[in-house]
Protein backbone atom coordinates (compact mmCIF):
# COMPACT_ATOMS: atom_id res chain seq x y z
CA UNK A 1 0.00 0.00 0.00
CA UNK A 2 1.40 3.50 -0.33
CA UNK A 3 2.22 5.60 2.47
CA UNK A 4 -0.57 7.28 3.51
CA UNK A 5 -0.04 11.32 4.24
CA UNK A 6 -2.73 12.81 6.54
CA UNK A 7 -1.81 15.92 5.75
CA UNK A 8 -3.43 15.71 2.53
CA UNK A 9 -7.26 15.67 2.05
CA UNK A 10 -8.73 13.56 -0.36
CA UNK A 11 -12.22 13.24 -1.69
CA UNK A 12 -13.43 9.52 -2.07
CA UNK A 13 -17.03 10.60 -3.00
CA UNK A 14 -18.53 9.23 -6.20
CA UNK A 15 -21.81 10.10 -7.40
CA UNK A 16 -23.65 7.06 -9.05
CA UNK A 17 -26.38 8.79 -11.12
CA UNK A 18 -28.62 9.65 -8.23
CA UNK A 19 -26.74 8.33 -5.44
CA UNK A 20 -24.42 10.06 -3.49
CA UNK A 21 -21.82 7.35 -1.90
CA UNK A 22 -18.99 8.23 0.64
CA UNK A 23 -16.23 6.01 -1.36
CA UNK A 24 -16.73 3.78 -4.52
CA UNK A 25 -16.83 0.41 -3.32
CA UNK A 26 -19.65 -1.50 -2.02
CA UNK A 27 -20.06 -5.46 -1.85
CA UNK A 28 -21.49 -7.61 -4.73
CA UNK A 29 -24.59 -9.02 -4.96
CA UNK A 30 -24.53 -13.10 -3.26
CA UNK A 31 -21.62 -12.63 -1.62
CA UNK A 32 -22.10 -11.13 2.04
CA UNK A 33 -26.21 -12.06 2.80
CA UNK A 34 -28.66 -9.21 3.90
CA UNK A 35 -26.31 -7.27 5.45
CA UNK A 36 -25.49 -7.45 8.96
CA UNK A 37 -24.73 -10.98 8.66
CA UNK A 38 -20.88 -9.28 7.88
CA UNK A 39 -21.31 -6.82 10.70
CA UNK A 40 -18.69 -8.86 13.11
CA UNK A 41 -16.18 -8.63 10.48
CA UNK A 42 -16.33 -5.23 9.29
CA UNK A 43 -17.48 -2.17 9.80
CA UNK A 44 -19.96 -1.65 7.29
CA UNK A 45 -20.76 1.94 7.62
CA UNK A 46 -17.70 2.82 5.80
CA UNK A 47 -19.01 1.13 2.41
CA UNK A 48 -19.96 3.44 0.19
CA UNK A 49 -23.04 1.05 -0.18
CA UNK A 50 -24.29 -2.44 0.62
CA UNK A 51 -25.68 -5.11 -2.49
CA UNK A 52 -28.50 -7.68 -0.81
CA UNK A 53 -28.13 -11.20 -2.46
CA UNK A 54 -30.92 -11.74 -4.86
CA UNK A 55 -34.44 -11.05 -3.92
CA UNK A 56 -37.26 -13.17 -5.54
CA UNK A 57 -40.91 -12.84 -5.42
CA UNK A 58 -41.37 -16.22 -3.73
CA UNK A 59 -38.71 -17.99 -1.27
CA UNK A 60 -36.30 -20.19 -2.96
CA UNK A 61 -33.69 -23.34 -1.62
CA UNK A 62 -31.66 -22.75 -4.14
CA UNK A 63 -30.08 -26.01 -6.03
CA UNK A 64 -28.72 -29.36 -5.14
CA UNK A 65 -25.48 -29.15 -3.69
CA UNK A 66 -22.56 -29.45 -4.14
CA UNK A 67 -23.43 -25.58 -5.01
CA UNK A 68 -19.63 -24.00 -4.80
CA UNK A 69 -16.42 -25.82 -5.95
CA UNK A 70 -13.04 -24.19 -5.87
CA UNK A 71 -11.09 -24.50 -8.76
CA UNK A 72 -7.78 -22.35 -10.10
CA UNK A 73 -8.05 -18.57 -9.31
CA UNK A 74 -11.51 -18.53 -8.47
CA UNK A 75 -14.59 -20.34 -7.78
CA UNK A 76 -17.44 -21.54 -8.77
CA UNK A 77 -21.12 -21.04 -7.72
CA UNK A 78 -24.72 -22.44 -8.76
CA UNK A 79 -26.31 -21.28 -5.60
CA UNK A 80 -29.86 -20.63 -7.48
CA UNK A 81 -30.60 -17.65 -5.97
CA UNK A 82 -31.82 -19.31 -2.66
CA UNK A 83 -33.31 -16.47 -0.73
CA UNK A 84 -36.15 -15.86 1.88
CA UNK A 85 -38.10 -14.39 -0.66
CA UNK A 86 -39.93 -10.86 -1.10
CA UNK A 87 -42.70 -11.20 2.04
CA UNK A 88 -40.00 -12.81 4.32
CA UNK A 89 -37.14 -10.15 2.96
CA UNK A 90 -39.78 -6.83 3.31
CA UNK A 91 -41.02 -8.81 6.98
CA UNK A 92 -37.59 -9.95 8.77
CA UNK A 93 -34.48 -8.04 6.50
CA UNK A 94 -35.61 -4.34 5.63
CA UNK A 95 -36.25 -3.48 9.21
CA UNK A 96 -32.83 -4.19 9.99
CA UNK A 97 -31.31 -2.80 7.08
CA UNK A 98 -30.82 1.21 8.74
CA UNK A 99 -28.08 -0.68 11.22
CA UNK A 100 -26.05 -1.25 8.13
CA UNK A 101 -25.09 2.16 8.20
CA UNK A 102 -24.93 3.11 4.33
CA UNK A 103 -27.07 3.42 1.42
CA UNK A 104 -28.67 -0.22 0.67
CA UNK A 105 -29.08 -1.44 -3.58
CA UNK A 106 -31.00 -4.66 -3.44
CA UNK A 107 -30.78 -7.03 -5.99
CA UNK A 108 -33.79 -8.52 -7.75
CA UNK A 109 -34.28 -11.29 -9.97
CA UNK A 110 -37.29 -12.83 -11.19
CA UNK A 111 -38.46 -15.76 -14.19
CA UNK A 112 -40.92 -13.16 -15.98
CA UNK A 113 -41.55 -9.89 -16.47
CA UNK A 114 -44.30 -10.14 -13.39
CA UNK A 115 -41.28 -11.30 -10.81
CA UNK A 116 -39.82 -8.52 -11.37
CA UNK A 117 -41.89 -6.03 -11.35
CA UNK A 118 -44.09 -7.34 -8.85
CA UNK A 119 -41.03 -7.11 -6.41
CA UNK A 120 -39.57 -3.97 -7.77
CA UNK A 121 -42.91 -1.96 -7.42
CA UNK A 122 -42.91 -3.43 -3.62
CA UNK A 123 -39.69 -2.57 -2.46
CA UNK A 124 -39.37 1.01 -4.57
CA UNK A 125 -41.12 3.11 -1.68
CA UNK A 126 -39.13 1.88 1.07
CA UNK A 127 -37.07 4.84 2.02
CA UNK A 128 -34.38 1.94 3.61
CA UNK A 129 -33.29 1.19 -0.05
CA UNK A 130 -31.80 3.12 -2.19
CA UNK A 131 -31.22 1.63 -5.03
CA UNK A 132 -32.41 -1.78 -6.92
CA UNK A 133 -30.07 -3.99 -9.62
CA UNK A 134 -32.04 -6.07 -11.63
CA UNK A 135 -30.12 -9.69 -11.99
CA UNK A 136 -30.93 -10.09 -15.98
CA UNK A 137 -27.53 -12.61 -15.98
CA UNK A 138 -27.20 -15.46 -13.38
CA UNK A 139 -25.64 -17.99 -15.28
CA UNK A 140 -26.52 -20.82 -12.57
CA UNK A 141 -30.28 -21.49 -12.58
CA UNK A 142 -32.85 -21.89 -15.59
CA UNK A 143 -33.89 -19.40 -17.86
CA UNK A 144 -31.53 -16.95 -15.65
CA UNK A 145 -29.74 -15.68 -18.58
CA UNK A 146 -32.87 -15.14 -21.11
CA UNK A 147 -33.29 -11.38 -20.12
CA UNK A 148 -29.79 -10.71 -19.71
CA UNK A 149 -28.50 -12.23 -23.53
CA UNK A 150 -31.56 -10.96 -25.87
CA UNK A 151 -31.73 -7.45 -26.46
CA UNK A 152 -35.86 -7.65 -27.09
CA UNK A 153 -36.30 -9.70 -23.72
CA UNK A 154 -34.35 -6.90 -22.13
CA UNK A 155 -36.56 -4.55 -23.73
CA UNK A 156 -39.60 -6.03 -22.09
CA UNK A 157 -38.31 -6.04 -19.23
CA UNK A 158 -37.47 -2.60 -18.69
CA UNK A 159 -40.90 -1.41 -20.24
CA UNK A 160 -42.14 -2.87 -17.26
CA UNK A 161 -40.17 -2.21 -14.46
CA UNK A 162 -38.88 1.11 -15.19
CA UNK A 163 -42.72 2.52 -14.35
CA UNK A 164 -42.51 1.22 -11.10
CA UNK A 165 -39.38 2.24 -10.04
CA UNK A 166 -39.94 5.88 -9.46
CA UNK A 167 -37.95 6.75 -6.39
CA UNK A 168 -34.53 4.60 -6.40
CA UNK A 169 -32.30 4.41 -8.94
CA UNK A 170 -32.02 1.59 -11.11
CA UNK A 171 -29.69 -1.00 -11.67
CA UNK A 172 -29.14 -3.28 -14.90
CA UNK A 173 -26.09 -5.98 -14.12
CA UNK A 174 -25.44 -7.10 -17.24
CA UNK A 175 -24.02 -10.69 -18.46
CA UNK A 176 -20.80 -10.87 -19.68
CA UNK A 177 -21.86 -14.09 -21.70
CA UNK A 178 -23.08 -12.23 -24.66
CA UNK A 179 -21.96 -11.72 -28.69
CA UNK A 180 -21.72 -7.62 -28.00
CA UNK A 181 -21.82 -6.20 -24.73
CA UNK A 182 -21.90 -3.19 -25.43
CA UNK A 183 -25.20 -3.64 -27.86
CA UNK A 184 -26.70 -4.66 -24.40
CA UNK A 185 -25.43 -1.76 -22.36
CA UNK A 186 -27.21 0.46 -25.13
CA UNK A 187 -30.24 -1.82 -24.82
CA UNK A 188 -30.13 -1.15 -21.17
CA UNK A 189 -29.67 2.76 -21.14
CA UNK A 190 -32.35 3.28 -23.59
CA UNK A 191 -34.51 1.04 -21.59
CA UNK A 192 -34.18 4.07 -18.55
CA UNK A 193 -30.73 2.38 -16.78
CA UNK A 194 -30.13 4.71 -14.27
CA UNK A 195 -26.60 2.62 -13.84
CA UNK A 196 -24.72 -0.26 -14.87
CA UNK A 197 -23.12 -3.12 -13.37
CA UNK A 198 -20.67 -5.42 -14.84
CA UNK A 199 -19.70 -7.85 -14.96
CA UNK A 200 -21.58 -11.02 -13.35
CA UNK A 201 -19.98 -14.44 -13.52
CA UNK A 202 -18.90 -16.09 -16.94
CA UNK A 203 -20.26 -19.59 -17.01
CA UNK A 204 -18.21 -22.17 -16.10
CA UNK A 205 -17.56 -26.18 -15.15
CA UNK A 206 -15.35 -28.01 -13.31
CA UNK A 207 -14.87 -32.16 -13.39
CA UNK A 208 -13.95 -34.51 -11.07
CA UNK A 209 -11.28 -36.97 -12.69
CA UNK A 210 -11.58 -39.50 -10.00
CA UNK A 211 -15.88 -39.67 -10.73
CA UNK A 212 -16.16 -38.20 -14.09
CA UNK A 213 -18.41 -36.23 -12.45
CA UNK A 214 -19.26 -32.62 -12.88
CA UNK A 215 -18.29 -31.00 -9.68
CA UNK A 216 -21.57 -28.65 -9.67
CA UNK A 217 -24.75 -30.59 -9.10
CA UNK A 218 -25.98 -28.18 -11.44
CA UNK A 219 -23.59 -29.38 -14.04
CA UNK A 220 -22.68 -25.60 -14.36
CA UNK A 221 -21.87 -22.52 -12.77
CA UNK A 222 -20.98 -19.19 -12.08
CA UNK A 223 -17.16 -18.66 -12.29
CA UNK A 224 -16.12 -15.68 -10.24
CA UNK A 225 -12.78 -14.44 -8.54
CA UNK A 226 -9.17 -13.57 -9.50
CA UNK A 227 -9.36 -15.26 -13.10
CA UNK A 228 -12.10 -13.07 -14.52
CA UNK A 229 -10.06 -9.86 -13.56
CA UNK A 230 -8.60 -9.14 -17.09
CA UNK A 231 -12.13 -10.05 -18.51
CA UNK A 232 -13.95 -7.50 -16.93
CA UNK A 233 -11.64 -4.69 -16.98
CA UNK A 234 -11.71 -5.00 -20.82
CA UNK A 235 -15.83 -5.28 -21.33
CA UNK A 236 -15.87 -2.44 -18.60
CA UNK A 237 -13.52 -0.45 -20.72
CA UNK A 238 -15.82 -1.32 -23.90
CA UNK A 239 -19.00 -0.21 -22.40
CA UNK A 240 -17.68 2.82 -20.95
CA UNK A 241 -16.48 3.80 -24.31
CA UNK A 242 -18.84 3.06 -26.42
CA UNK A 243 -22.40 3.65 -24.92
CA UNK A 244 -22.23 4.23 -21.23
CA UNK A 245 -19.59 7.49 -21.11
CA UNK A 246 -21.43 9.77 -23.92
CA UNK A 247 -24.84 8.61 -22.38
CA UNK A 248 -23.51 10.38 -18.67
CA UNK A 249 -24.79 6.75 -17.25
CA UNK A 250 -22.15 5.44 -14.18
CA UNK A 251 -20.91 1.95 -14.24
CA UNK A 252 -20.25 -0.29 -11.16
CA UNK A 253 -17.47 -2.40 -11.98
CA UNK A 254 -16.67 -5.54 -10.10
CA UNK A 255 -15.14 -9.14 -11.30
CA UNK A 256 -11.74 -10.57 -9.18
CA UNK A 257 -11.33 -7.69 -7.60
CA UNK A 258 -9.35 -8.21 -4.06
CA UNK A 259 -6.70 -5.28 -3.79
CA UNK A 260 -6.84 -1.62 -4.01
CA UNK A 261 -4.62 -1.85 -7.20
CA UNK A 262 -7.76 -3.64 -8.65
CA UNK A 263 -9.96 -0.76 -7.55
CA UNK A 264 -7.88 1.82 -9.15
CA UNK A 265 -7.63 -0.23 -12.70
CA UNK A 266 -11.04 -0.72 -12.94
CA UNK A 267 -12.09 3.41 -12.08
CA UNK A 268 -9.19 3.61 -14.84
CA UNK A 269 -11.29 1.58 -17.10
CA UNK A 270 -14.57 3.58 -16.25
CA UNK A 271 -16.20 2.37 -13.49
CA UNK A 272 -17.54 5.17 -11.05
CA UNK A 273 -17.92 2.26 -8.13
CA UNK A 274 -16.74 -1.23 -7.73
CA UNK A 275 -18.03 -4.21 -6.08
CA UNK A 276 -16.41 -6.85 -4.10
CA UNK A 277 -17.66 -9.93 -4.29
CA UNK A 278 -15.12 -13.58 -4.21
CA UNK A 279 -12.69 -12.00 -2.25
CA UNK A 280 -14.69 -11.15 0.52
CA UNK A 281 -14.78 -15.20 1.51
CA UNK A 282 -11.01 -15.07 1.71
CA UNK A 283 -10.63 -12.02 3.70
CA UNK A 284 -14.10 -10.81 5.02
CA UNK A 285 -12.87 -7.05 5.61
CA UNK A 286 -11.40 -6.98 2.07
CA UNK A 287 -13.77 -3.42 0.89
CA UNK A 288 -12.42 -1.37 3.77
CA UNK A 289 -8.78 -2.34 2.71
CA UNK A 290 -9.34 -1.46 -0.39
CA UNK A 291 -11.63 1.88 0.76
CA UNK A 292 -8.00 2.45 2.49
CA UNK A 293 -5.31 1.29 -0.13
CA UNK A 294 -7.69 4.21 -2.02
CA UNK A 295 -7.80 6.92 -0.31
CA UNK A 296 -3.55 6.47 0.52
CA UNK A 297 -3.08 5.98 -3.36
CA UNK A 298 -4.73 9.23 -3.91
CA UNK A 299 -2.57 11.09 -1.52
CA UNK A 300 0.50 9.52 -2.72
CA UNK A 301 -0.20 10.77 -6.70
CA UNK A 302 -1.30 14.55 -5.25
CA UNK A 303 -4.44 13.62 -6.26
CA UNK A 304 -7.72 15.47 -4.51
CA UNK A 305 -10.77 13.25 -5.23
CA UNK A 306 -11.36 9.90 -6.77
CA UNK A 307 -13.22 11.07 -9.95
CA UNK A 308 -10.02 12.42 -11.20
CA UNK A 309 -9.66 8.44 -11.90
CA UNK A 310 -12.14 7.67 -13.77
CA UNK A 311 -12.47 6.84 -17.34
CA UNK A 312 -8.85 7.84 -17.21
CA UNK A 313 -6.86 5.16 -19.17
CA UNK A 314 -3.92 6.37 -21.66
CA UNK A 315 -4.08 5.26 -25.02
Amino acid sequence: MPSAKPSTPVDLSVDLGPLHLANPVMTASGTCGYGLEYAPYMDLSRLGAFTTKSITLHERKGNEPPRVAEVRQGMLNAIGLANVGLKRFMAEKVPELPKVGCPIIVNVAGWCVEDYVAVCEALDPLPEISALELNVSCPNVKDGLEFGTHADRLCELLAGVRPVVKRCALVVKLSPNVTDIVAMARTAIDGGADLLSMVNTFCGMAIDIRTWRPKLANRSGGLSGPAIKPLALCLIDRVYRGAARDAGVPIIGMGGMETWEDAVEFLLAGATGVAVGTATFVDPAAPITIIEGLQAYLQDRKLSSIRELIGQVRG
